[in-house]
């Protein structure tokens, strides 16, 4: 099964301009969507969860929920996105509104917003995160009466929660699905080597076009941004992921302030601990991130840090041992495969960490290192 974004390609006949191709990468479906068809309002309610009103839930959020139209040359692309703030800035995912081309991210020519009452706006890409897959976007309101949606807390919510998502899927603009929360904390690619961590896995049906679209809780709070589907038909199979709102918030932060992020890197690669393989290596611990690999004049190698230079196979797994292991960040654990990534990441480049390593001989050293700024390409921490 391969993921695949859940951008539509779409063939537009846009205000004044002609028809276009999709742009390929990461749009990937052809329909049929325009501002000049009459649009009539469709909701598709999945699912229904007891004491889950998600008919409450549209009537809140729907008129927040925006189709977003890239423009690029000489193709065109679909989304989704919310209303962030009355000013006219929207949220959506970055690959919406930008193509790859000879390996960096390029802006759509233009971009253009409409409503839910079917009024068209020309937009401004303030900035794009292609690490949390997150763009920022600005129109001109102009007297329009804009819909803010509530912005919620991914860090509270539990497997088998309802959540419902809204978008514009196939073209079908204002669609609602329902379902549950499947699973958090997952790991899910981003538009570069690192993965985007603390993902949401959900079962709400999520398909092409759906892109940058809120998923929402029971109080018609944004929780996460659609992002992703698995599939092997093309469209859902049930499993479908969304960037959680605490990356995107932290995302849109920065890009207010100059439209670029900025994320803190330590330069290793590590492979969790569990409790035995932490036995069969003997160490005195049930936790941390075995470090792997250590890139060359990063700030892990000039902190001293070490990867491991033995390999080993055990139950399943392939492990490069001898390496430190990281057991706390700034007194966070390191237990999950993310949590390494997740605790440098909630950082800026520049501040100093102090990482408490266990290493191969068995003695614990608190070191400190200062974060660097995080390449586009390379290992994960």
């Amino acid at each position: 099964m391969s993921r695949r974004s859940a951008s539509a390609a779409t063939l537009l006949a846009l205000l004044a301009l002609a028809g276009c191709g999709g742009p390929g990468g990461d749009s990937s479906t052809t329909g049929q969507a325009g501002s000049a068809k009459t649009t009539t309002e469709r909701v598709i309610v999945q699912a229904a969860e007891s004491g889950f009103d998600a008919a409450k839930v549209y009537r809140e959020a729907a008129p927040g929920v925006v189709t977003i139209r890239s423009i690029f040359d000489p193709s065109a692309a679909e989304g989704s996105g919310f209303v962030l703030d009355t000013s006219g800035r929207i949220v959506t995912n970055a690959h919406v509104v930008t193509d790859k081309s000879g390996g960096d991210r390029e802006p759509a020519k233009s971009v253009f917003v409409e409503f839910s009452d079917r009024n068209v706006l020309p937009a401004e890409i303030v900035g794009f995160d292609p690490f949390a897959d997150v763009a920022l976007l600005e129109v001109a309101p102009n007297g329009f009466d804009l819909h803010p949606l509530k912005l919620g807390d991914d860090e509270d919510l539990v497997v088998g929660q309802p959540v419902a998502a809204i978008g514009s899927p196939f073209g079908e603009q204002q669609s609602l699905s329902v379902g549950i929360v499947s699973a958090t904390d997952r790991s899910v690619r981003s538009l570069t080597q690192f993965q985007i961590e603390g993902a949401i896995q959900t079962d709400a049906s999520i398909n092409p076009g759906n892109s940058g679209g809120p998923l929402l809780d029971a109080g018609a709070r944004v929780v996460g941004i659609n992002q992703q589907i698995e599939t092997s038909s093309g469209a859902n199979d049930g499993v479908g992921f969304a960037v959680p709102i605490s990356a995107v918030k932290r995302s849109i932060a920065q890009l207010r302030e100059d439209g670029t992020v900025e994320y803190a890197y330590i330069g290793v690669s590590s492979q969790a601990l569990y409790p035995q393989l932490a036995a069969k290596l003997g160490l005195d611990t049930e936790f941390g991130g075995l470090l792997a690999e250590i890139v060359p004049d990063s700030p892990a190698d000039r902190a001293g840090l070490r990867g491991g230079g033995k390999k080993l196979r055990f139950q399943a797994g392939a492990y490069r041992t001898g390496g430190d292991v990281i057991l706390f960040v700034e007194g966070r654990k390191v237990i999950r495969p993310d949590d390494l990534a997740r605790h440098i990441s909630s950082f800026r480049p520049g501040q100093k960490v102090t990482l408490e390593v266990l290493r191969d001989g068995g003695g614990r050293e608190k070191v400190e290192l200062t974060l660097g700024k995080r390449p586009e390409s390379g290992p994960r921490g």
